[in-house]
């Protein structure tokens, strides 16, 4: 089994990331079940605004698609600026929207019989509807989101620390993104055995 983990930080490598940090915890889950996990920071790549697979020259979406297309797993992982996700998860959604029109040999949305979930860091409030702004949008592509596919850490009202400086919280955020892996393996596992057919034209 495969998985892609898509953290859009808006801060380039090697900056330290703290939506990394919490994503790290389901990574290493999935890895602990035999899954083959692949990251990309995509505010290190060149994303053209657009909603097809290939923007042309010096695009470097058509590579994640790629991934994205051999990969059973999704987490799309962000940090959270003015109760909202990060830019850069909005243009990774926005480049995704490409694939509502791509179907497999079968004639099933591409996207079908996948599993996604999402990871949400800040030091600000907003982070469920953070992941209810990022699982609708997988939902509508097409994958599958599992219940409590999600874990998220903030800091709650006001200015505060950052995920990677405090402590307050960390072990349900921890708890709940081990949970968040298991309950992604287990359905991804499900759907493999089990493939949801083509949708009635």
């Amino acid at each position: 089994m495969r998985a892609v983990v898509i953290n859009c930080t808006l801060k380039p490598s090697p900056e330290p990331s703290n939506t990394e940090a919490l994503a790290a915890v389901v990574i290493d889950e999935l890895r602990a079940r035999d899954v083959k996990v692949e990251t990309i920071r995509a505010v290190d790549l060149n994303l053209p605004p657009g909603v097809q697979t290939d923007m042309g020259p010096g695009d470097d979406w058509p590579g994640v698609h790629d991934l994205l297309v051999r990969s059973e797993i999704l987490v799309i992982a962000s940090p959270t600026w003015a109760g909202h996700p990060s830019s850069i998860a909005q243009r990774v959604l926005e480049r995704m929207d490409a694939m509502l029109s791509e179907t497999d040999e079968e004639g099933r949305p591409v996207a079908f019989n996948r599993v996604a979930g999402v990871v949400v860091t800040g030091n600000e409030d907003g982070a469920h509807h953070v992941i209810s702004e990022i699982s609708g949008a997988l939902n509508e592509f097409g994958y599958t989101v599992p219940g409590q596919a999600w874990t998220y850490w903030n800091q709650g009202p006001g200015p505060g620390p950052s995920f990677l400086d405090a402590d307050q919280g960390k072990d349900w955020a921890v708890s709940t993104g081990r949970a968040m892996a298991h309950n992604l393996v287990a359905v991804a596992a499900a759907l493999a055995e089990r493939p949801i057919p083509a949708p009635p034209s």
